[in-house]
């Protein structure tokens, strides 16, 4: 299965219309509901203790929280129902990840974590299924980097 980050280029962002979603039968094929929400928990799981643990809560209750309702955004662009457009209508993901300096160490880590949940979760799914998954998270999340690497992040703001 080739889960490979590709490098991050600011002269060379992909358009965010240009981004294929993922093969709609990745939602299904890990499982449906039942088995997405075992994949988003994990990667929540694993993130919460990662080196950007400093971008999520670390409250037990509104990490649920977060599980519940980004699991429902990453569900609906892998095939599942539409419940995060019904209750949230389109939001702006980039807009959205403004507020938080995101750099290409942080998409690393980030990519790194979900690549571990998909090779440990999703190895029994068709890896072409598995590969448009990771595919859409590599490529969409070089939209989200806002900060060089070179510039002072939330974490070492904190350590001042």
């Amino acid at each position: 299965m080739n889960l490979a980050i590709t490098p991050y280029d600011p002269e060379n962002l992909p358009e965010e219309a240009d981004i294929p979603l993922p093969d709609p039968r990745f939602y299904g094929a890990v499982g449906g509901d039942e088995g997405f929400r075992r994949l988003i928990g994990l990667f929540y799981d694993k993130i919460v203790e990662s080196d950007i643990a400093f971008f999520f809560p670390q409250e037990e209750e509104e990490i649920e929280r977060i599980k519940e309702h980004n699991g429902k955004y990453f569900a609906e662009i892998a095939g599942g129902p539409k419940r995060y457009s019904e209750e949230m209508g389109h939001v702006d993901q980039i807009k959205m990840h403004k507020p938080f300096s995101i750099n290409e160490k942080h998409r690393t880590e980030w990519l790194g974590t979900w690549r571990e949940v998909l090779q440990e979760e999703a190895s029994d799914v068709e890896p072409e299924i598995v590969e448009s998954y990771f595919r859409f998270l590599d490529e969409y999340s070089k939209l989200l980097v806002n900060r060089p690497v070179n510039a002072r992040a939330f974490e070492d703001l904190a350590k001042v």
